[in-house]
């Protein structure tokens, strides 16, 4: 199952920020909104951490938590990808500019995604019994953070929606005359 949202989530970010231009990924809807950039930046940024996060609890004991995340699917893939209210994330994770190129930002979320599905097809790890903590979710196990990372692209991908239909969104036909 995680594989499979993994790289459906992948897919419909990929066809949301294909062939955008420059104003169109840098367009801020208001001042405090993110651009398609920054949201990418975003998901790049977390979807490392987070598999270096697995990668490094998983070198630990197995432990017995199972109990403190029971249930927690249903909110990760339910509610993370709602967009019912903003959610402000540790700061080491907000978009900062790191990338100067989109289609080097893209490159990287690309490859940072295949390592998360490669490692979620070929893995025999116990995912259920190691656990990190989300600072909004609390406790999850590395399948549930496997599914978090899914759920949080989608998340993204409908932020991006909203950019590309907020009032003042350039036009291709306006960004295109722009180059002429």
């Amino acid at each position: 199952m995680v594989v499979e949202h993994l790289a459906h989530s992948r897919e419909r970010l990929v066809l949301t920020v294909e062939g955008l231009s420059f104003q169109q990924q840098n367009f801020r809807p208001a001042e405090d909104r993110w651009s398609i950039a920054d949201c990418m930046e975003h998901l790049t940024v977390v979807e490392s951490n987070v598999l270096r996060g697995i990668q490094k609890v998983l070198q630990s004991p197995p432990e017995t938590r199972q109990n403190e995340v029971q249930g927690k699917e249903w909110a990760i893939l339910e509610k993370v990808p709602a967009r019912e209210g903003r959610v402000r994330g540790p700061a080491e994770v907000m978009p900062q500019g790191r990338w100067l190129d989109f289609d080097e930002l893209l490159r990287q979320f690309e490859a940072a995604r295949e390592r998360s599905l490669r490692f979620s097809a070929v893995t025999q790890a116990d995912l259920r019994s190691h656990f990190f903590p989300h600072p909004i979710l609390g406790l999850l196990d590395c399948y549930q953070w496997l599914l978090f990372l899914a759920a949080h692209c989608e998340r993204h991908v409908r932020q991006m929606e909203e950019v590309k239909a907020a009032p003042g969104y350039p036009s291709f036909s306006e960004t295109e005359s722009a180059w002429a």
